[in-house]
């Protein structure tokens, strides 16, 4: 059983535009959600991919910066390259995975804490990729991890070399990430790590045919239980 997600612990909590993240390919735009002044960690989301319309304002996205954020943690969100007022060109994931140390670099900066990391789709890969084995990074969630979509193939031959705490949340009927295929995924990652599966939600963690309620707040829920177990917040 889940648990209630937890009262936000910052009432005062706001949202800040910031200007002075900048990857190899120029300024990226993005968004700090304040936390607490004691926050233990800092937290960053990466959106799925933009040719599919995919931006930081993504709801799968959104929902898991709730989840950090109702711990008082700061979250970082910003635009990978191209997308949105964000400078450069979308290269296919591999320029996006200095997007996403860019974005550990200012945290690391500006913020002095360790970091957890959570990604939706294509953001779970380029930023699984960019972040595992970075000993800034201490979590790792991956949220509808896609193994192919779109014509794309995605690929997780560094997964036995990651060692941080993971957490990988996909629907039952995620179409890009069937659940045979996501379990072959999920065995070749090393302890810690734990795969939970939303009943009738599809990729993107909204209800598939035949199945009602509310997907995303269970994809939300279960984030915040993994939180609250795996780092005692």
């Amino acid at each position: 059983m889940t648990q209630a997600i937890p009262t936000p612990q910052n009432t005062s909590s706001q949202i800040r535009s910031i200007d002075d993240l900048r990857g190899p390919a120029g300024h990226l735009e993005a968004l700090l959600n304040t936390g607490r002044d004691d926050a233990p960690y800092a937290a960053i989301v990466c959106h799925p991919h933009p040719a599919g319309g995919g931006t930081m304002h993504n709801k799968v996205v959104y929902h898991a910066m709730k989840a950090f954020s109702s711990f008082g943690l700061p979250v970082l969100r910003f635009n990978f390259r191209g997308t949105g007022l964000s400078e450069g060109a979308h290269d296919e994931g591999r320029g996006e995975q200095d997007d996403v140390k860019a974005a550990l670099d200012w945290l690391e900066q500006n913020l002095h804490l360790p970091i957890l990391f959570a990604g939706f789709s294509f953001g779970s890969n380029v930023g699984l990729r960019a972040c595992c084995g970075d000993p800034r990074v201490k979590g790792l969630i991956g949220l509808g991890v896609p193994v192919r979509t779109a014509g794309r193939d995605y690929t997780y031959g560094f997964l036995p070399q990651c060692t941080q705490p993971k957490l990988f949340i996909s629907g039952d009927h995620d179409e890009y990430g069937p659940r045979d295929v996501m379990e072959g995924v999920f065995e070749r990652a090393p302890q810690p790590k734990e795969l939970f599966w939303v009943e009738g939600a599809d990729h993107f963690f909204q209800p598939s045919p035949n199945s009602l309620g509310a997907k995303l707040n269970v994809m939300q829920e279960h984030i915040c239980d993994w939180l609250h177990n795996q780092f005692n917040l």
